[in-house]
């Protein structure tokens, strides 16, 4: 969807995606700081550096973006920046100078509820009613309503909320990659302004994601148990001549399974980081267990036969829960050249 706009504003602007959002938006609105993609920020020197969990450790690791995608989130900005563009939102997408941004009809559009979704019966801020509107989580916090939106990549994740009637923007950016952690800090200072008692949502979310870990750490202990096994029964194991090649999605573009040495290999030709070992799972199957480890996104890859036992395609399935949905390997299909 992001990347349909970006292609649709540049036949009609004649503008790239980040050039028409630096002049049509942030200019006016004065973030003076901000860019349209990672790319455009070269020259500044005080970026942050991306951190992924790596082992129980947080480590730096590459800004991972590609320009295709900066509609989806390729802007770089600062606290500063965002809290003028909150200002904006909040004053009715209003610039310092008076200039309307959006029209109040639309404005009424954005923030009005398009996809309802299911609202739990108890929660904590006595939620009635939660969706999405137009770009945009909606939904009503001890009587108010909430505008809200995430946004995360490889070692950065961020949150931006409004409550509009109390005229409140809260925005956390991290070089991180922890929910849990934007969460908390959004809560604890929107309980603040909302009057209630001090939930301590360290402990909440930390106790949260504790339980969840252990349950994601099950999942891949389980995974490569299965493959240590199945490693020793040489016999079943799917031969070279069966799977190796070259594989094509019409949307991801081609992918390399070839043996080196004693070890399968899998190399994206398009996305040149994305790169492991196949470890044998099944008679056809096998874990991939990429090279950078800060993914933490190994996933199965499972061949489907001919009648000859020669692999005709392929689909992929993350191992574990914990993988980022923006992966979409289930969205995969993989056909042998």
């Amino acid at each position: 969807m992001f990347i349909v706009a970006g292609e649709v504003i540049h036949r009609v602007s004649g503008l790239s995606w980040a050039e028409f959002i630096e002049q049509r938006i942030m200019k006016p609105v004065g973030m003076t700081s901000s860019f349209g993609s990672y790319n455009r920020a070269k020259a500044t020197a005080n970026k942050i550096d991306a951190h992924a969990p790596v082992d129980g450790k947080a480590i730096a690791v590459p800004h991972d973006w590609n320009e295709t995608g900066n509609a989806a989130g390729g802007i770089m900005s600062n606290i500063k920046d965002m809290t003028t563009w909150a200002e904006c939102l909040l004053n009715n997408f209003t610039t310092k100078d008076g200039k309307k941004l959006v029209s109040d009809k639309n404005v009424q559009q954005l923030w009005s509820l398009q996809i309802p979704d299911r609202v739990a019966a108890k929660n904590p801020y006595d939620t009635s009613f939660y969706g999405y509107g137009l770009g945009w989580f909606l939904s009503d916090v001890k009587g108010h309503k909430q505008v809200q939106h995430t946004g995360g990549l490889i070692g950065t994740v961020t949150q931006f909320t409004l409550i509009p009637d109390m005229k409140l923007g809260i925005i956390v950016l991290t070089n991180q990659q922890s929910g849990a952690a934007f969460n908390t800090i959004t809560n604890t200072v929107k309980d603040s302004y909302l009057g209630v008692a001090d939930r301590n949502w360290l402990k909440t979310y930390g106790d949260r994601m504790s339980k969840m870990e252990a349950e994601f750490d099950k999942q891949k202990k389980d995974a490569f148990a299965k493959f240590e096994a199945f490693k020793k029964e040489k016999s079943l194991q799917p031969k070279a001549e069966q799977f190796t090649g070259t594989y094509n999605d019409v949307w991801f573009g081609d992918v390399e399974i070839a043996q080196q040495g004693n070890t399968y290999r899998i190399s994206c030709k398009n996305s040149p980081r994305l790169k492991g070992e196949l470890l044998p799972y099944s008679n056809n199957s096998f874990i991939i267990k990429w090279d950078d480890r800060s993914y933490d996104a190994d996933a199965y890859i499972i061949f489907s036969y001919d009648e000859n036992g020669k692999a005709e395609s392929a689909k992929l399935k993350a191992i574990s829960d914990v993988t980022d949905f923006s992966f979409d390997f289930d969205d995969l299909d993989l056909k042998k050249k």
